[in-house]
């Protein structure tokens, strides 16, 4: 779900595509194109826009689970410029609410 390009457009993209080492995301028609930077198999995973000039801006997904209880928790990591931080946090908001639905949570 948070790797392959089938389970990301399950819930994350209309659709997502691998094409040459790079995922294409499409929303409403538009297309971003994005590197994986890193991958940890159950762990996380890293990706990059290609059209982002900061090299250290990514956005990742990283599942953490609790020792302790077991718990489950995906931790979302992005960048994004000053001014944007309502409307990402309700994008992102909306986004796992849709992979919760698309996992039966």
């Amino acid at each position: 779900m948070l790797s392959t390009p089938g389970g990301l457009s399950e819930w994350f993209a209309d659709d997502v595509n691998l094409k040459g080492g790079q995922y294409s995301f499409v929303w409403n028609g538009a297309e971003e194109l994005a590197e994986l930077q890193a991958k940890k198999e159950n762990k996380y995973v890293r990706f990059k826009w290609v059209e982002d000039d900061d090299d250290k801006a990514y956005f990742e997904f990283r599942i953490n689970v609790d020792e302790l209880t077991g718990d489950v928790a995906l931790v979302i990591t992005d960048f994004i410029d000053e001014g944007e931080e309502d409307e990402t946090q309700e994008l992102w908001e909306s986004q796992v609410t849709e992979l919760k639905h698309v996992l039966g949570l």
